[in-house]
């Protein structure tokens, strides 16, 4: 049987026939051809073709199972995600219980879904009592301002840290105005072993974001380096700031 090549090359040189009346051809080059000629390079058409069919029907099949394949990658990624996210909210319902009975007497949690336990608001109200708590530590700049953060709890908890943000404009060394945060915890990775392990739970999330106010109040490693800068340079100044901007956004 002729190679698919030979098939192509045969088929090429079929193409190039022109048939003339009378009962023969000429090729290209003029010269005369017989009936029986053109029968075998007909049979030769016939069977480049059937090549044709065979190599269309092939990639065809390819196609299909590379489809099946990639069908079969996606159900099993979702599997996966399904998986994560039913480990972490059995995680969260246990979590959660543990944090609303030991919450700081400062703060709140807010569940706008309550079947959605890993999207929560958290209010955190600093007051004089939590300074006598701390020894007086914080210096009192946010007492009385009422401070929102907001908490998504990812898929991949608990082996990665909640997502949080603080939704109130302040004026902080270590909470930007845009609502970035700087705490340890929420750091997945930490090269003084302080930020984020599987055996932290919400409940050291949520003390450690009242901590900011407190005794994780930290001028000397700020995020917010002009915060920090103006503290430095004037204190009575820079508390007079905070006051102003708890006016404005803390209420």
């Amino acid at each position: 049987m002729e190679s698919a090549r030979d098939l192509t090359q045969l088929g090429a040189a079929a193409a190039s026939w022109e048939a003339v009346p009378g009962g023969g051809g000429e090729d290209k080059g003029g010269r005369r051809t017989s009936w029986n000629d053109r029968c075998s390079w007909s049979r030769v058409q016939t069977r480049c073709r059937w090549v044709k069919a065979a190599v269309m029907l092939t990639l065809a099949s390819k196609l299909k199972r590379d489809d099946g394949l990639k069908g079969s990658r996606t159900s099993a990624t979702a599997s996966d995600s399904t998986r994560r996210v039913s480990v972490r909210d059995r995680l969260l319902v246990k979590e959660v219980a543990e944090l609303e009975a030991n919450l700081p007497c400062t703060c709140k949690v807010h569940f706008p879904d309550p079947n959605k336990l890993h999207c929560f608001q958290l209010t955190v109200t600093p007051g004089f009592f939590v300074l006598f708590c701390v020894f007086l530590i914080d210096e009192g700049y946010y007492q009385g301002g009422k401070f929102q953060f907001e908490t998504e709890v990812p898929d991949a908890y608990n082996m990665v840290p909640p997502k949080v943000r603080c939704l109130t404009r302040i004026w902080h060394p270590n909470i930007t105005e845009t609502g970035e945060i700087c705490l340890s915890l929420l750091r997945e990775h930490s090269i003084d072993g302080t930020g984020w392990a599987p055996t932290r739970t919400l409940k050291d999330v949520v003390w450690g974001l009242n901590s900011l106010f407190t005794d994780l109040l930290n001028f000397d490693d700020p995020l917010n380096i002009e915060a920090a800068e103006h503290h430095l340079r004037d204190k009575e100044d820079f508390r007079n700031k905070v006051e102003d901007y708890i006016k404005r956004y803390a209420r």
